[in-house]
């Protein structure tokens, strides 16, 4: 197996594995490209956020056909990932970087990627909960400080009710217990087999070490809930700001500049 095909195996897999743990993801990343679409036409300059190996951005480049994408993660084994897997399909249109959101260099670091293009839009999903409250609220404010304006930023993820919603946050859980005992019975592979897989590949070895290394001392993130998300948006700049999409405690979240 070539290291594209090996590449594309993967990406196919960490979808599959990705949605056992989020329902109707396939609606979430839907209205996310329609909404940007909408909002910056059929030719944006995109900046996918925390990108993993690249479901968010391959939906956005296989959507709108004179889109460009830069890609931004600091997971050196899936940013190889979607490399392997995407740019033999979409060439000079994907760009890939290795920037951490939680340093204050990223922004620098995207300006000079995009070459002095000014992004049209930011995008994450089931990615930025990995940074602390304060760090995404620095991500959200420096997104909307490099966004054109007219821009948008979308941020789709599990936004966990809290103790105000207790009923809600019950019925959450169920469903997404529902939800991953039905995929895996059909045969979904889990997180933990994913990544088994992923570092078993050849050459991964060096990747995952480094992998390994820079996310060691992480501190675990609290859960926040999406009026936290809101208002982080507010504050960091934008002018209009709320929920585009819900499925329980699922959402997208728009800040448009």
């Amino acid at each position: 197996m070539s290291g594209a095909e090996s590449a594309d195996v993967l990406l196919a897999s960490w979808d599959e594995q990705q949605a056992a743990y989020i329902a109707d993801r396939e609606s979430r990343f839907r209205i996310m490209v329609e909404l940007l679409e909408l909002a910056c036409g059929d030719r944006p300059v995109v900046v996918d956020l925390a990108c993993g190996p690249g479901s968010l951005t391959k939906r956005v480049l296989d959507a709108l056909p004179n889109a460009r994408v830069l890609a931004v993660d600091h997971d050196p084994l899936l940013l190889d990932i979607a490399t392997r897997a995407l740019r033999p399909v979409y060439g000079d249109r994907l760009t890939v970087l290795d920037a951490d959101l939680d340093r204050e260099s990223w922004p620098v670091m995207v300006t000079e990627a995009l070459g002095g293009s000014t992004p049209d839009a930011f995008v994450s999903t089931t990615a930025l909960h990995w940074l602390m409250p304060d760090a995404l609220l620095r991500v959200y404010s420096a997104a909307a400080t490099l966004l054109a304006s007219g821009g948008i930023l979308l941020n789709g993820d599990h936004f966990r009710f809290d103790g105000r919603s207790q009923a809600l946050g019950r019925l959450s859980a169920a469903h997404d217990e529902a939800t991953q005992r039905r995929a895996h019975r059909a045969g979904a592979p889990n997180w933990d087999s994913w990544w088994q897989a992923a570092r078993a590949q050849p050459g991964a070895a060096v990747l995952a070490a480094v992998r390994d290394e820079r996310f060691a001392e992480r501190p675990a993130p609290p859960s926040t809930a999406v009026d936290f998300h809101v208002s982080a948006l507010a504050q960091a700049g934008f002018t209009e700001v709320g929920t585009v999409w819900q499925l329980l405690d699922d959402y997208v979240v728009l800040g448009m500049k």
